[in-house]
């Protein structure tokens, strides 16, 4: 079992590889892939948080990627599909998507907020979420 001292230790030895920064998410530019559905990508090194709203009666369709997602509402409910398989998630669902398998969403009647988490960074969002970076910077 992991103690509080060797999980919150500066002992690694490491090298910071990039300048920490902070990032205002409502000063992120969304970008609409279909219409009610906008995406707000942060980029890190490793990984992309995805901040995701969609409006009622708004679909993702399915489709698959070689990125390891993870879905985490925040607001509202929608349909999550997983391989065939759908739930109805609400603020605190969250869902693991392995790389290659089928998923999509949608939304009925209701908005709703959530989090997608990739790594690697989802490659078709990069572009976009770099041109974001600029501002978040670790002020002095």
């Amino acid at each position: 079992m992991t103690t509080s001292s060797e999980h919150f230790t500066t002992d690694g030895g490491g090298t910071p590889t990039a300048a920490g920064r902070f990032v205002d998410v409502n000063a992120i530019q969304a970008m609409t892939l279909v219409p009610g559905l906008d995406f707000q990508p942060v980029l890190g090194e490793n990984l992309l948080l995805n901040f995701a709203s969609y409006e009622p009666h708004t679909e993702a369709p399915t489709h698959s990627h070689a990125e390891e997602q993870i879905v985490i509402v925040t607001e509202g409910e929608f349909e999550f599909t997983i391989d065939g398989v759908t739930r109805t998630m609400r603020a605190g669902d969250v869902a693991v998507v392995p790389p290659w398998v089928p998923h999509g969403a949608r939304t009925l009647d209701s908005t709703c907020k959530e989090i997608d988490v990739f790594t690697p960074p989802r490659s078709t969002l990069v572009d976009y979420a770099a041109t974001q970076v600029e501002g978040s910077r670790v002020e002095d």
